[in-house]
Formats: C-alpha cells, structure tokens, sequence
C-alpha cells in the first residue's frame, strides 16, 4: 500500500464536525466575555491626549535633514533614496511603491 506523505494526517477526533454554531457555543459554556491585559504601569500618566501642552518636552533624538540622494514621495510623505524615484510630475515627486 502506498503512502502518500503529502497529506494531512488528521485524526477522526481532530476533525472539525458539522456541529452548528449555537451548539459549539454551549460545549464552552455559553457566553465569552472580553478580557483586557492591563498591567499596573498602564496608567493615565502615559498617555497622552490631544491638545496636551507638550511645551516643556525636550526632543530626544537627532533630525537629519533630507540629502541631496533622497527625496520625499508626495503620495506617502516618506523620505527615500533616488534610486526609488518613479516619476516627477510639476517638481513633485513620488516613489516606486506608490506608483507600483
């Protein structure tokens, strides 16, 4: 007999069966409701809401500016390398990814 080892092995028991849904929902036990993984340094003090005086923050990172081998597509407002340039139309230029 042969054996073909391409294919599922899968169980009588493992077998979805043609049970309906309301019968699958009262083999769990009725209802299911929502739990949230909350930990205790999830608190309000690290959000932050819209229109939050932010004047006091000091940016930690360094902005580069744009070389002169990278451009900003104007479809996606993403800085990329020239060689990802696919068309310029009236001095705007966009991106291969967005035109692809």
């Amino acid at each position: 007999m042969a054996t073909d080892y391409d294919a599922p092995r899968v169980s009588q028991d493992e077998q979805p069966g043609t049970e309906s849904l309301e019968a699958m929902q009262a083999q769990r036990g009725g209802s299911q409701t929502a739990l949230l993984d909350v930990e205790e340094a999830d608190t309000a003090e690290g959000i932050d809401l819209p229109g939050a005086d932010l004047s006091h923050e000091e940016l930690l990172i360094q902005v580069i500016p744009v070389q002169d081998d990278e451009f900003t597509c104007m479809s996606c407002f993403l800085v990329h390398h020239r060689s990802q340039l696919a068309r310029e139309k009236n001095g705007n230029k966009y991106c291969s990814e967005c035109e692809g």
